[in-house]
């Protein structure tokens, strides 16, 4: 391909504004970009502000602040999902319409103790899974908590570029999921995919935390008739207990004044050692090729 020509490529990242930019998101953030440049794409930045109780105040901007002092650059406007519940409530509508979604009554706890062994099912399971309650119709009396979409039988086979072959029955694994939450708000599985159609995104590279919700997104993905973007999952910072690395559990923020030590430390943990310079334009270069040379053997 030509020096300068844009391929078809168009890579995200999506950061949750619940607090400062860490090392976890570091990774997943320079690992999207690193791609889409390698291979002469686009990379889009899309802040998903849907949760305001769990959202910090500022942190939205310190993180958009944090990238530009680490030489991430962005194409196009920044899009923020707080700003497009216009175009969730029209997918929404349209699952509607179609029969796919219905109103859901259920507590979470009525739906841990409609569950058989369920302390064995939790431990296996990051959420529970559904059983169906409201399928056919609410309880009389009660009044809808959640919309929920039917998954009925499908079973959603992908492949992962680094892990391969995936395959999930969603009945057996979360069964009926939401896309309208209790207290209004939409939930990120309808989000994330109208997000990723209507901004055209063919590639998501994100932490391996987030390979559970591809299924889903898949899924709703072919009810909507959206293209489905190509899947690159990676290994989660975790913390001195193995516990996932996050903003809950007190990471610490990315340190701005010391910007290559805080890239290459992202760029080790992908096994693609450390670039020894002081400029930001070495690194990206640098950092660039060993990830193309990475990454051909990825499938």
């Amino acid at each position: 391909m030509p020096a300068g020509l844009l391929s078809s490529y168009t890579g995200r990242f999506a950061p949750s504004p619940t607090g400062p930019l860490h090392a976890g998101s570091l990774v997943a953030a320079l690992a999207s970009r690193l791609d889409a440049l390698a291979q002469r794409g686009r990379w889009l930045l899309r802040i998903e502000d849907l949760d305001p109780p769990r959202e910090v105040p500022g942190a939205a901007m310190a993180i958009i602040d944090t990238l530009q002092r680490l030489g991430f650059a962005h194409d196009g406007e920044i899009e923020f999902q707080s700003r497009r519940g216009a175009l969730y409530q029209q997918a929404f509508d349209r699952l509607l319409q179609a029969g796919w979604v219905y109103p859901c009554a259920c507590t979470r706890r009525e739906i841990a103790d409609s569950l058989l062994s369920f302390a064995s099912l939790r431990a296996r399971h990051a959420e529970l899974i559904y059983p169906g309650t409201c399928r056919h119709g609410m309880p009389a009396g009660r009044q809808a908590r959640a919309w929920r979409v039917r998954v009925g039988d499908a079973v959603i086979e992908w492949q992962d570029r680094r892990s391969g072959s995936q395959c999930e029955a969603l009945a057996q694994t979360v069964g009926d999921f939401v896309l309208r939450r209790a207290d209004g708000l939409w939930a990120y599985q309808l989000a994330v995919v109208v997000d990723d159609a209507g901004q055209g995104v063919t590639d998501v590279v994100r932490g391996d935390d987030l390979r559970d919700s591809t299924a889903r997104q898949i899924y709703l993905q072919r009810l909507l008739g959206s293209p489905t973007p190509r899947y690159l999952h990676l290994p989660v910072v975790t913390d001195a207990q193995g516990e996932k690395l996050s903003k809950q559990t007190g990471a610490k923020a990315i340190d701005v004044t010391r910007p290559i030590d805080e890239l290459n430390h992202a760029l080790a943990f992908l096994q693609l050692g450390t670039i020894a310079t002081d400029s930001l334009d070495r690194f990206w270069s640098e950092a660039t090729l060993r990830w193309a040379r990475a990454s051909r053997d990825w499938r």
